[in-house]
């Protein structure tokens, strides 16, 4: 099995006759049967099960895999034990994966969702080239095989049984809540794994909704915290922008109360971002963004010792910024972000309406997005600490 290894001892095999062998990450059974789970982390590792020879493989989350993983795989399934070799395959829709193509026969084009009537109906396939050849029933494909002079090859054969959490009724009974949860997610997250839909993907206008924004004359006098977070360039006059986004939380509600942004020379920026916090005043904390490896390190370093006397911390980022902003963004969606009025909200809005992987700016989503996760953080940590 090609599956993660952290399930391997939750599988209730020992009424089957199954004994496990901790050492080999395995379960062994009185006819000599094995079942193993393992992981396959880069492309490269399937190379790792050459000589393999898998009556059944299990595939959990299939659209983490590479289409050659996968197919590699697919010729390691065989077997002289009697039992006939299968695949199957567990997986979240993901519009830009391989998986996507692969069962596009069984999705609605136009919607995303699974088409009714195909359900766990059966399709033949045969490769031509790098492409695969599909077909409604065996024989055709075995006719198409045959003009093809290969009569002693065999179609291979696919479907797909589209289910979503509600038909996991053992699951909602144990933990009715994680409806609940699945629904807090932000818009494109919250269509692929509470909705199941194959065709919704993250970019501009689906990640953030100009609907969500609502403009207040001001925020609440005395909030709990307030975080002035800077996401930083060093480019005057083109490329990317330094943005420095102030977010308050107050009566249960995030604002957005200001947003300082501009093209600037590091020099030029290091002064802003200094006059900015005088400003603000210093029961405003300053995040300031560090990105990946020495260069990053050093610019937070340099922004940290120029504002001495303030309370200022450098956030080491990881991971996809889209992913980063989902918490923000449902948020956004509950009607819990708010927008002071200010010159800079049209810009604010512009930005985010227009927010996908691929934007040119983000300047301003990243350090609100930011911001706002401080806030949560510290939030989480005084509700946990009473």
């Amino acid at each position: 099995m090609v599956s993660p290894v952290s399930v391997l001892w939750s599988v209730p095999l020992p009424p089957l006759g199954g004994r496990p062998r901790e050492s080999a990450l395995e379960w062994e059974f009185p006819s000599g049967a094995r079942v193993r789970f393992a992981h396959m982390e880069h492309p490269k590792n399937r190379l790792d099960w050459q000589g393999a020879e898998i009556a059944l493989i299990c595939f959990d989350e299939l659209t983490t895999f590479t289409e050659r993983q996968f197919f590699f795989m697919l010729s390691r399934n065989r077997s002289t034990c009697g039992v006939r070799p299968y695949i199957r395959a567990t997986t979240n829709p993901d519009a830009d994966s391989w998986v996507a193509s692969l069962v596009s026969w069984w999705i609605d084009a136009d919607t995303g969702y699974p088409l009714g009537g195909r359900e766990g109906a059966l399709r033949w396939f045969v490769r031509r080239g790098d492409e695969l050849v599909w077909f409604d029933t065996r024989g055709a494909a075995r006719r198409h095989l045959d003009r093809a002079g290969e009569p002693a090859t065999e179609p291979k054969s696919l479907t797909f049984i589209p289910a979503r959490v509600f038909d996991n009724k053992i699951l909602l009974e144990r933990d009715p809540g994680y409806v609940a949860n699945l629904k807090a997610l932000p818009y494109v997250e919250r269509e692929q794994l509470l909705g199941g839909n194959w065709k919704v993907r993250r970019a501009a206008g689906m990640i953030f909704k100009r609907s969500w924004f609502t403009i207040v004359d001001a925020a609440p006098a005395r909030p709990e915290r307030a975080v002035r977070y800077w996401d930083k360039a060093a480019t005057e006059g083109g490329g990317a922008r330094t943005a420095g986004v102030v977010m308050t939380l107050g009566g249960g509600a995030y604002y957005v109360c200001d947003v300082v942004k501009g093209q600037w020379s590091a020099l030029k920026r290091e002064a802003i971002i200094r006059a900015t916090a005088e400003a603000d005043g210093k029961d405003v904390d300053v995040w300031i963004e560090q990105e990946p490896g020495s260069g990053g390190k050093e610019s937070a370093e340099a922004t940290i010792r120029a504002l001495a006397g303030f309370n200022v911390r450098a956030d080491r980022v990881t991971g996809d910024k889209v992913l980063r902003a989902g918490p923000y963004a449902a948020q956004l969606e509950a009607g819990n972000v708010r927008l002071v009025a200010g010159r800079w909200n049209k810009d604010f809005i512009d930005e985010h309406d227009a927010f996908e992987p691929a934007a040119r700016f983000k300047d301003q989503v990243d350090a609100a997005a930011a911001a706002f996760n401080k806030l949560s953080e510290t939030r989480l940590a005084g509700v946990w600490g009473r």
